[in-house]
């Protein structure tokens, strides 16, 4: 049997600028929305004068969907590397969950703008967005229905999305608990309702 991979968050090179403007503006769009963020407000949180955003993004909507497209795409990578890396779907779920939910607990920001800001993206970048989300709820269906093979596929996908807004609370409650003891009470919580959703019939 291989090793799965280790749960970890899909990451950027912190040194790079372009990668503290978008996280700085993740900060900012969490806290006060898309529109009550200026060019300016970020180039300030960043060190750098509103204009010397532009050489990095041509505007705010720009910067959003490559916000959004970076961490829809690396958290699909993430998800299709955890299930090449085993062959037991059981170790494969535990691995998604352990990546899902180190996202929730270290990136709060990035679910509070999806949830809120996705429509500010303009297209095609939306739907670029969506379809790696549907492509990385088919990496968990395609676990789940090894794990489950008498369950429907719409059961498990509708299964994949409860699951992602359970673990994706964090925004709500990233205080009340540290991680250390949120990260097992997430994963208690997701298999149990994992095994409710697929029994339940």
């Amino acid at each position: 049997m291989r090793n799965v991979t280790t749960a970890s968050t899909p990451t950027r090179n912190r040194g790079n600028r372009r990668a503290e403007i978008l996280e700085a503006a993740a900060r900012l769009f969490a806290a006060r929305g898309f529109h009550g963020v200026s060019i300016e407000d970020i180039g300030s949180a960043v060190g750098v004068s509103g204009p010397a955003l532009y050489r990095h993004f041509t505007g705010k909507e720009a910067l959003l969907a490559e916000m959004l497209l970076d961490i829809s795409s690396r958290l699909r990578a993430s998800a299709a590397a955890v299930v090449t890396a085993s062959a037991d779907p059981h170790e494969t779920l535990d691995a998604l969950l352990d990546t899902q939910i180190t996202f929730a607990i270290e990136q709060p920001a990035l679910i509070s703008v999806h949830d809120r800001e996705l429509g500010n993206v303009p297209e095609p970048a939306r739907r670029q967005i969506r379809r790696l989300q549907r492509l990385y709820v088919e990496e968990w269906v395609t676990v789940l229905a090894e794990l489950h093979p008498s369950c429907p596929p719409a059961r498990l996908r509708a299964t994949t999305h409860a699951i992602f807004g359970l673990l994706n609370s964090t925004p709500h409650s990233a205080n009340e608990l540290p991680a250390q003891d949120m990260r097992p009470l997430l994963h208690a919580m997701a298999r149990a309702a994992i095994d409710a959703a697929v029994n339940e019939r």
